[in-house]
């Protein structure tokens, strides 16, 4: 199965450089309002690019694949849909290679886990995150984390990339909860179109990654069936150890 990552140098160093430009980014953003986005913006982008350039080619088209897919899927989420709302009411610009950079974070961490924690590391995630998004919806605080845990579940129970999947789960709720800490976006508190209320996030936002996993890999299987190259069987980031 591929193997996207293992080939590089220092990694720590690089995810230590990602959690950084997430945390420091969305501070300015926050702090520094419209100025402080414009220039959050030029840096994300720079940085991303600069990977990209950098990194293997079948790496980088698939973080270029991230920013182009998750930039949609913030335009129908924030600004169709209404799930959240950014400080401005825009999307900010340096939010869809964010995702990326988050993406490659990782799977930088993912495929390094010990394969011990490989195999066992997912289902202890399902194990312990079950009854407390059982808990959230019975009470009615966070109801809308119940599908989301549901499509979470599915994945790390019949894809291949579990460690990836359980590895998002977990840096995306991180993410999430220190970006409405701050205030750069807020969840609305009931999720148009459903009987659904949720938390701001809610606990099982990281599901969001898996769709988005999913989709890459669809995007990247698209392309090669067009380029006349071979197709593996199934879409595959991470062994499952």
């Amino acid at each position: 199965m591929q193997r996207l990552t293992l080939g590089l140098k220092r990694p720590w160093a690089l995810v230590a450089l990602i959690a950084f430009t997430i945390v420091a980014g969305l501070w300015a953003d926050r702090v520094h309002g419209w100025a402080g986005q414009a220039i959050v913006s030029l840096l994300v982008w720079a940085e991303l690019s600069l990977l990209c350039y950098r990194l293997p080619r079948a790496l980088g088209e698939r973080l270029i694949a991230c920013v182009w897919i998750s930039g949609g899927g913030e335009i129908i989420a924030s600004l169709i849909w209404g799930l959240y709302d950014y400080q401005f009411g825009n999307v900010p610009l340096f939010v869809p290679p964010g995702h990326a950079l988050l993406y490659l974070g990782g799977l930088l961490i993912a495929e390094r886990l010990p394969r011990r924690a490989g195999s066992v590391g997912p289902y202890l995630v399902l194990l312990v995150s079950a009854p407390v998004v059982a808990w959230l919806a019975y009470t009615g605080m966070d109801g809308f984390s119940l599908p989301l845990f549901a499509i979470f579940a599915a994945f790390v129970l019949f894809a291949p990339e579990k460690r990836l999947y359980a590895t998002m789960f977990m840096v995306a709720l991180a993410m999430e909860l220190y970006g409405t800490a701050v205030g750069n976006w807020t969840w609305r508190e009931h999720v148009r179109g459903t009987p659904f209320d949720t938390l701001n996030p809610p606990l099982a936002a990281g599901a969001f990654y898996c769709m988005l996993d999913w989709a890459v890999n669809l995007h990247i299987r698209i392309r090669q069936r067009l380029r006349g190259g071979t197709v593996p069987a199934a879409p595959a980031t991470i062994p499952a150890g």
